[in-house]
């Protein structure tokens, strides 16, 4: 599936890495959410380059030769800097390696949008300086006593 639920949203493929047999054919189907996504290399063997598309039920499919054997990385283009990536291991005799865990991007640190972050450093910024008016006026404002 392109366009599956995963870091934050519908901006990730469904299952994120597979194991075939050469003679294999793979169908991405995309759901239609997230906006619009596309399958590209970015490194590897094979050569996907999907159309970009937001098409609920729209497909592409690839068949994976003896000459796609190995490891080949995609990525949904618009989204690669949300990490939204994928992986296809072709043959029996694929070396892979131990890349981490717990998903959500960086260190599997969740991922925050910069204008999710510029709001909530805004709203702080607002809290902290009417704390500190209100403290001002309280402690230096005028003379509250009868006289």
């Amino acid at each position: 599936m392109v366009g599956a639920e995963g870091n934050g949203g519908d901006l990730a493929f469904s299952p994120a890495g597979i194991w075939i047999d050469p003679g294999t054919t793979v169908t991405w189907e995309w759901t239609g959410g997230g906006g619009e996504h596309n399958v590209e290399t970015v490194d590897g063997p094979a050569e996907l380059d999907s159309p970009l598309t937001a098409e609920a039920g729209a497909t592409y499919e690839y068949e994976f030769t003896e000459d796609d054997e190995g490891i080949t990385d995609y990525v949904c283009g618009p989204h690669e800097g949300l990490d939204m990536k994928g992986a296809v291991a072709v043959g029996d005799d694929v070396p892979t390696q131990e890349v981490g865990g717990g998903g959500g991007g960086a260190g599997g640190a969740p991922q925050i949008p910069d204008s999710a972050r510029t709001l909530g450093v805004a709203a702080t910024f607002a809290m902290v300086s009417t704390l500190a008016f209100a403290f001002f006026f309280i402690k230096y404002g005028g003379d509250y006593a009868d006289e």
